[in-house]
């Protein structure tokens, strides 16, 4: 079943895609939900034309998102946990943790958009994450967890 995704899917394409998915999931999931529309062959030149109409203001986006991305790329994070026997933390650090410590560094990120490796962190030391600015611009961020002061 060929479908014309409304929203962002995750694993499966962003907004304005035209996606090949199996047609349970289409149509009890996607179309249901809203997140798409059947792929009919007027839908497809509403939907070139509006692309048509999106590529220049797309090509700002993405230029904003690069100078974004250099300003994250020369920040130092680190965030501070309770630390127990060894290097292993109290709790863990996720996406949310390093969305709050870029909002301490007075850029302001969805957690939605970044990606920790693992999901979470359970232990001291440097990470990277990547964080996704536009569908074309994904920034690797690293970032250190280092034990809070007592």
């Amino acid at each position: 079943m060929e479908l014309i995704l409304k929203k962002d899917v995750e694993n499966l394409g962003f907004a304005d895609d035209v996606v090949q998915v199996k047609n349970g999931y289409g149509r009890n999931y996607l179309i249901p939900q809203g997140f798409a529309v059947l792929a009919t062959p007027s839908a497809k030149k509403v939907l070139s034309e509006t692309l048509k109409q999106r590529a220049f203001k797309e090509k700002k986006e993405v230029e904003d998102a690069e100078k974004i991305g250099k300003k994250l790329t020369g920040l130092e994070i680190k965030i501070s946990a309770k630390v127990g026997a060894g290097d292993k933390l109290f709790g863990s650090i996720s996406n949310a943790d390093v969305a709050e410590a870029f909002a301490k560094q007075d850029v302001q990120i969805e957690k939605k958009f970044i990606t920790v490796p693992g999901g979470t962190i359970k232990r001291t030391g440097q990470y990277e994450a990547s964080v996704r600015l536009h569908r074309q611009v994904i920034v690797p961020v690293a970032f250190e967890i280092v034990p809070q002061a007592k």
